[in-house]
């Protein structure tokens, strides 16, 4: 069953980041650049001097590996609140199990999101000077100038933002999902999209602080301000753009976020429903 999980993670994931993409171009680029003056002055920006191809930029590698992304993150938290229930007599799971399967799901997916979402980041960064002609070169140029370390910029804040996120993430989707569902009763499509959305919103709501921190880490040294850690850019960013700097973007990740992981848990719960049918 636990490949199932990672299969139906994978196809979830993909679908649910195509829909989110041009708002995250315009979210990444408002968080690791201080030259927009807000969202309407990046989008009017970025389709003056770019077009609509634009918001676009670095979508075809992320959405190829997102699905790698979330069957790692919905495989492992399906098999971590599996062994956290094991032994209970009662099936259903407390909020703190959730929570560290959530947390465990989100360090286990660092490793692989870390080099990914960073040249996704670098990408959609670059806007009238194009230093990367795509993925593979990205990719080239990174381990040419910073080695196998270089892949892994921004990897702590990335850590740090995403643990307890996820944590928070699964326990707000099965909070809401089992409040808008009937006792004994299978969820129906708009308890999942509802909780998945809430779900999305919430994580982001928290995520956002170090969200910038990890972008501006990212684009450090390919055409961002230099910072030699997060606690670095931590102390920057404060002192010379305040502490609203770190509430940049918010407003995108939380419209963003609604759609997107509707979408994602809608996609999932019913390829597991595909996958796994219900006994009868």
């Amino acid at each position: 069953m636990s490949l199932l999980e990672f299969i139906a993670g994978s196809i979830s994931g993909a679908a649910g980041f195509a829909v989110g993409h041009p708002l995250d171009t315009v979210k990444v680029r408002l968080q690791a650049k201080s030259e927009y003056k807000g969202i309407v002055h990046c989008v009017a920006q970025t389709y003056r001097y770019e077009g609509v191809r634009g918001f676009f930029k670095g979508m075809a590698f992320p959405v190829m590996t997102t699905g790698i992304i979330n069957s790692v993150v919905f495989g492992s938290y399906s098999n971590a609140l599996d062994y956290l229930t094991q032994c209970q007599r009662s099936k259903a799971a407390s909020a703190a199990q959730v929570f560290n399967a959530g947390c465990f799901s989100g360090l286990a997916q660092v490793f692989v999101c870390a080099p990914i979402d960073l040249v996704k980041v670098r990408l959609q960064g670059q806007t009238t000077a194009e230093r990367y002609r795509g993925p593979t070169h990205c990719v080239a140029v990174i381990l040419r100038e910073e080695g196998v370390r270089g892949l892994f910029r921004g990897g702590l804040a990335l850590a740090l933002r995403d643990v307890p996120c996820y944590g928070l993430y699964f326990v707000a989707y099965e909070v809401t999902r089992d409040a808008l569902t009937e006792s004994g009763k299978q969820a129906g499509s708009t308890a999942i999209l509802i909780a998945g959305g809430v779900a999305g919103v919430l994580s982001w709501a928290f995520a956002t602080p170090m969200d910038v921190v990890k972008a501006r880490l990212q684009m450090s040294g390919a055409g961002g301000r230099e910072y030699r850690g997060a606690l670095h850019c931590l102390r920057v960013s404060a002192r010379e753009e305040g502490l609203r700097v770190f509430f940049k973007g918010l407003l995108l990740n939380s419209v963003r976020a609604f759609p997107v992981n509707a979408i994602t848990f809608l996609s999932y719960e019913s390829l597991m429903k595909i996958f796994c049918p219900p006994a009868r």
